[in-house]
């Protein structure tokens, strides 16, 4: 496996899930947990940085509920 591109722009996360339903909101601290576990996404302090290798498709999926 290669080396993972981070993009530049880092996001910082909410303090508190918001609970939205049926999907997450972009910048919950949960859906960045997720990514990162995932290896789609680091952190950097307080910012999180999300890879440039992230599709949509994955995104969307680390934000449904349940």
């Amino acid at each position: 496996m290669g080396k993972t591109a981070f993009a530049t722009k880092p996001i910082k996360p909410k303090k508190k899930c918001c609970k939205d339903s049926p999907n997450r909101c972009k910048k919950c601290p949960v859906v960045l947990k997720k990514l990162e576990r995932q290896g789609l996404a680091h952190r950097e302090g307080k910012y999180v940085v999300l890879s440039l290798d992230l599709t949509k498709a994955q995104f969307k999926a680390a934000r449904k509920r349940g």
